[in-house]
This record gives C-alpha cells, sequence and structure tokens, in this order.
C-alpha cells in the first residue's frame, strides 16, 4: 500500500509546466521535494528557473489544486532558491519531450564560480534543428514566446523553431 507522502509525491510529479505543457514539473527540474509534516500538511518546494518566473504562480496554484483534488486539505507550496535552478536539472525524458514538441532542448549549462559577469551580446550557442537535426542554423531572436527560450531557423530545412536556453 502507497502512503500518503509517496501518495502526494506522485501527484505533484504529474503537474505540468505552464508554458511548456510537454514537460511535467519534475520532468523540468523545478519539483525539489515533497514532504507531509506531522500534522498532515503536505510541503511541497519548488525552484524558479530564473528569477522572476512569470510561471511561478501558476506552478504554485496548479500544484495546490491538483493535491487537494486527489484529497490533500492543506498544502503549502515552497519557493526554494539555493542552490538555483539549472537547465542541467531537465531530465531526458523531459529533453526527449522537448525535441518529440520541435523545441530544442538545452546544451550543458555553463560552469561558474564565483560572481556571474553581465554580458550583453548574443547567445554562443548554435542549436541543431529539433525537425532535421541539421547544424547550420541561426539566431533570429534572442527572445522567443517566454525569456527562457530563443528563436532560430534552421537554414536546411527552413523550419523556424525555439530553442531552451542554458541556465
Amino acid at each position: 500500500m502507497v502512503n500518503a507522502r509517496d501518495r502526494a509525491a506522485e501527484v505533484a510529479r504529474q503537474v505540468r509546466d505552464p508554458e511548456m505543457p510537454m514537460l511535467t514539473l519534475a520532468d523540468l527540474g523545478v519539483l525539489r521535494d515533497v514532504e507531509l509534516d506531522g500534522g498532515g500538511e503536505v510541503v511541497v518546494s519548488i525552484t524558479p528557473t530564473y528569477t522572476g518566473c512569470p510561471a511561478m504562480a501558476t506552478m504554485r496554484d496548479d500544484l495546490v489544486h491538483r493535491l487537494r483534488e486527489a484529497g490533500f486539505d492543506r498544502v503549502e507550496v515552497r519557493i526554494v532558491l539555493d542552490p538555483p535552478w539549472s537547465s542541467d536539472w531537465i531530465s531526458e525524458r523531459g529533453r526527449a519531450a522537448l525535441r518529440e514538441a520541435g523545441l530544442s532542448a538545452p546544451g550543458p549549462a555553463p560552469r561558474r564560480t564565483g560572481p556571474i559577469p553581465l554580458t550583453l551580446g548574443p547567445a554562443r550557442s548554435a542549436p541543431p534543428c529539433p525537425r532535421c537535426g541539421s547544424a547550420a542554423t541561426r539566431l533570429t531572436s534572442e527572445f522567443g514566446a517566454t525569456a527562457c527560450k530563443a528563436l532560430y531557423r534552421c537554414t536546411g530545412c527552413q523550419e523556424p523553431f525555439e530553442h531552451v536556453k542554458e541556465i
């Protein structure tokens, strides 16, 4: 028999990202922890993909709604900022779902220590086309439908696509 904490964790793992609904919050890597406190309250910890992510309120509301639907009357969602989220936290299943949806999955996140320098130049990555696999792609806009994506065009198949940025 599944205990209440495991049941709550399973419900939370199924909640989808509002901006990239092909991903669950677990596959995106923002779902950090699900606990059941001594009083029966479900405490879910999530981490934003970047400071000021506008989807955080929707993620919180969706988690609360789904958990309450599953019979958990008391739910708290905590925002955890340390360690900060990294695109490296996207699961392999999540990366495959991005590619299947026609989005380019991020490559390895940059490794940094100490202060992060502010650079205002264009992105350095040249992701392969998620449709035809060509490496001949060109940046068309540093920002896509959301700030965490950039727009590219494949010069091979001529198709535009979004690339999830490495963070």
